[in-house]
């Protein structure tokens, strides 16, 4: 299986999804490190990526989670998947699940104003809010509130999804 934590930058994706793997045993994946990097330049300087942009980006993702797939690997992505279009993609097969971690502006600006070292640019999160399609019943994704602690969030996530632990 292969869960896909997804929402806007400073949601909370990489803290619950490093805890979630190591929780679970899984595979961790960053979609970060799928960014070519004239992409991170422009996230640093302060402008949006494009459409054009994202899908080579996406494409790279994709071929990820078909190789966890092929070879029967377990693996927790966090992505920001802000637009249907692109969850819809990253969704190869009926064991790719998707959990949306959802803040309202004020909690995620905060968060990002604390956050120290990345590269997202703490201006562009109007953007992203602006870009967010949050899912729809049909999609069949969960979502979960992020105004609890990382361990709260990685249990709400197990039970809602029936995840044991590698040790359970």
């Amino acid at each position: 299986m292969i869960v896909v934590l997804f929402g806007v930058s400073g949601a909370g994706k990489t803290t619950v999804g490093k805890l979630l793997a190591r929780n679970l045993g899984w595979h961790f994946l960053e979609a970060d490190d799928f960014h070519p990097e004239q992409n991170i330049a422009k996230m640093r300087a302060g402008h949006p990526v494009t459409e054009q942009d994202r899908w080579p980006w996406l494409e790279r993702m994709r071929q990820e989670i078909k190789q966890c797939i092929a070879a029967g690997d377990n693996a927790v992505l966090v992505c920001s998947a802000l637009k249907r279009k692109y969850r819809d993609f990253l969704r190869a097969n009926r064991s790719v699940k998707f959990v949306f971690l959802r803040g309202d502006h004020a909690l995620i600006e905060k968060r990002l104003r604390q956050r120290r070292g990345h590269f997202m640019n703490p201006h562009l999160l109007q953007s992203q809010f602006a870009d967010l399609e949050e899912p729809h019943p049909d999609e069949n994704v969960v979502t979960i509130d992020v105004g609890r602690s990382p361990g709260e969030l990685v249990e709400k996530i197990r039970i809602k999804l029936r995840l044991a632990r590698e040790r359970d």
